[in-house]
């Protein structure tokens, strides 16, 4: 498959997320816990026929740092599909869009990381494009602006997710870290609908299909595509090509869940993905 091609896939992918979350009834802790319990499922075969025995060479510090990231990334979707509750898709994705900047952050506090000038320029111009946003939902409502500080969140979570991993997946392969990690955020899931005494079933057929269309096109079909295209591939490219993520979301709301496209989100949005592109151009050009 052509590369480019197995991009467009991922973005197109990926893009259904927030509208399958939106379509589904359950609480957002459900929807988390079986997306995750489906993709584990559906992954579990090959893990156990080609992959299994990397499980010998996860190290005690891996663990833990698995553990972590299982953890984060669990609340990162609790968080990201709560904020849908609130807010609109538009608003929601583009703002979780801004995981480059905490990743930047997050490697400049934590790993000493230093940075260019024009990458920080960029990030900032990025961050006055979430203020338009969010400045434009609490016109609306402050229970839209609430959605975009767990949007805001939930994007710092799953750097959190990134970051822990980004030394494991150098020891192991992609296959069993993503298993291992997505096992432990189904538990941590599992966990937190019980303690929050929401029922794991019985709900409507349309959610069941919806938990299962997550797991398969952003979890599975999505995310694996980017990885795979990493062979040939430069990471900026591939994460330039995600910030269409929320143009296609967005679209798609207009026309499956007649969600109206404020100016705030436009403006906001074009400087998010400007400053963003900016961002990523500079950091590749000082890789």
């Amino acid at each position: 498959m052509n590369p480019y091609l197995a991009l467009a896939i991922g973005v197109a992918s990926v893009s259904f997320s927030a509208i399958l979350v939106k379509l589904a009834t359950a609480p957002s802790g459900i929807i988390a816990f079986y997306r995750l319990l489906f993709t584990v499922l559906l992954m579990l075969p090959v893990f156990l026929i080609k992959y299994r025995h990397e499980l010998k060479l996860i190290r005690k510090k891996d663990w833990l740092l698995s553990i972590a990231a299982g953890v984060f990334l669990a609340f990162h979707f609790i968080l990201w599909f709560e904020s849908l509750n609130y807010t609109s898709v538009a608003s929601s994705t583009v703002l979780v869009t801004l995981q480059p900047l905490f990743a930047f952050a997050g490697a400049y506090f934590f790993f000493k990381e230093r940075f260019s000038l024009r990458a920080i320029g960029s990030g900032v111009i990025a961050i006055a494009g979430s203020f338009v946003i969010s400045w434009g939902d609490f016109r609306i409502s402050g229970m839209a602006l609430w959605g975009d500080v767990l949007a805001l969140i939930a994007c710092a979570l799953v750097t959190g997710y990134l970051l822990f991993g980004q030394s494991v997946v150098k020891r192991i392969s992609s296959i069993t870290y993503t298993f291992v990690v997505y096992s432990i955020s189904a538990v941590t899931l599992f966990v937190y609908v019980l303690v929050k005494g929401e029922a794991l079933a019985p709900y409507a057929v349309e959610d069941w299909i919806y938990f299962i269309l997550l797991a398969i096109f952003p979890t599975l079909l999505g995310h694996s595509l980017f990885n795979w295209t990493l062979k040939w591939l430069s990471t900026t490219t591939i994460s330039m090509a995600i910030l269409l993520e929320p143009v296609g979301a967005t679209v798609l709301a207009y026309f499956i869940l007649d969600e109206p496209i404020l100016w705030t989100q436009v403006l906001g949005g074009t400087i998010i993905l400007v400053g963003l592109t900016t961002f990523l151009k500079a950091e590749g050009k000082e890789g």
